[in-house]
């Protein structure tokens, strides 16, 4: 056998500014030298300002779409990010045990940064159920954790419980991000056993209105550092370096209605899908 790209699939809605969804998950695989496949949940049409219109794929296309890139590059990671409904949420577990998916990052998108829904009531439930019983880890911000363990989060202890809360769902490990939390460092905890301490990931703060597409761009990035062969713990800690250094590259950057986009591309990776035996 020859030599092969590391791959990675995400499994998420188009983003038609491109600075999140599909968009900005293929450019931050990119950067980071991984193959990226596609499976298209939902056309979005939206801008930094907000979301104007969404139009759910079928139920039938995505698996289609699933079964199609397993049948030929076999993922060596794969992300999920806006599912949009129960049905969806469900067809893709299925097709995700049925071909044995490694390496699987669950970004429980439900909110976009200008404040839109992005996923049905219903589907939070099947999420749960279904999706999570099979991730290597789950990336909910601090509105996403709230959800998902049922409770709010206003301190440090209610922090570790809302984790520990997910992790016993069924992931496998919880990564609860600090974006919307106040703190004088941009820190990350994640969770692998109900009753251990969590693993600090911290970073500074960096200044910018331009974080549209950061929770995408976080967890495309593990996925790839997954594919890569590295633990989650190393692999939650480069792809942190990564958003944040991607974060200081555009912050200065002016063109937007709303919210824009991080600089994916700061620093395109040298050896762009490195083949491996």
């Amino acid at each position: 056998m020859g030599a092969r790209y590391i791959t990675a699939l995400t499994i998420a809605g188009s983003d038609s500014i491109g600075g999140a969804g599909i968009q900005a998950d293929m450019k931050t695989m990119s950067a980071l030298g991984v193959y990226g496949a596609t499976v298209i949940t939902a056309l979005t049409a939206q801008n930094t300002a907000g979301v104007t219109g969404i139009m759910p794929a079928t139920v039938e296309i995505v698996e289609q779409q699933i079964d199609a890139v397993f049948a030929d590059i076999r993922p060596d990671a794969v992300k999920t990010g806006m599912l949009f409904s129960a049905e969806i949420v469900s067809a893709v577990a299925e097709r995700l045990r049925h071909h044995h998916a490694a390496n699987l990052v669950v970004d429980p998108v439900m909110i976009s940064t200008s404040g839109s829904r992005l996923i049905a009531q219903d589907a939070i439930d099947t999420m749960v159920s279904e999706l999570l019983p099979l991730a290597t880890v789950v990336t909910p911000n601090k509105m996403e954790a709230e959800c998902l363990a049922g409770m709010s989060i206003s301190s440090p202890a209610t922090l570790v419980e809302a984790g520990e809360r997910i992790l016993v769902k069924g992931a496998r490990a919880v990564l609860i991000k600090g974006g919307h939390i106040d703190s004088e460092t941009m820190d990350d905890y994640l969770f692998v056993s109900p009753g251990r301490e969590p693993l600090r990931f911290s970073a500074p703060i960096v200044a910018t209105k331009n974080t549209h597409g950061t929770g995408c761009t976080l967890s495309s990035a593990i996925a790839s550092y997954l594919a890569m062969g590295n633990s989650l713990p190393e692999a939650v800690a480069q792809a942190k370096a990564y958003l944040t250094n991607a974060l200081a590259a555009g912050a200065e950057v002016d063109c937007w209605l709303g919210h824009g986009s991080v600089n994916h591309l700061y620093a395109p990776n040298p050896q762009l899908f490195k083949a491996k035996k």
